[in-house]
């Protein structure tokens, strides 16, 4: 049986891609990353969510916030912890082009580490 924590491949494929460093910088995790937003039909102006960062919400490991021009996928600290978990794994992410993902998760405290 799979964890809550453990990321599919789909949804660790986008984690790589929204993470990846470009032009030597790449975003924050803290900062979450932006989803599109239906431009037609029933759902027009609505967050237009994958099945991966569908997947992901369902499993409370990211929320959508709706406060700008663009939804933003902002993690949980579940999320976080699930995130940290993929950093350990070098053929999930390559350490040359996720170095600032690694970093920034290197950082985060499991809050359930604390004594």
């Amino acid at each position: 049986m799979a964890d809550d924590l453990d990321l599919n491949r789909a949804e660790r494929e986008v984690i790589r891609r929204v993470f990846m460093s470009r032009f030597g910088e790449a975003p924050s995790v803290q900062g979450g990353f932006h989803v599109k937003r239906w431009a037609t039909g029933l759902n027009k102006g609505q967050p237009k969510l994958t099945a991966a960062v569908q997947g992901m919400v369902d499993r409370g490991l990211i929320i959508i916030t709706d406060e700008g021009y663009w939804p933003t996928a902002k993690f949980t600290t579940k999320g976080l912890l699930a995130l940290k978990r993929l950093t350990a794994d070098r053929r999930a992410l390559d350490p040359d082009r996720h170095r600032f993902l690694i970093d920034e998760l290197a950082q985060f405290e499991d809050p359930g580490d604390t004594v």
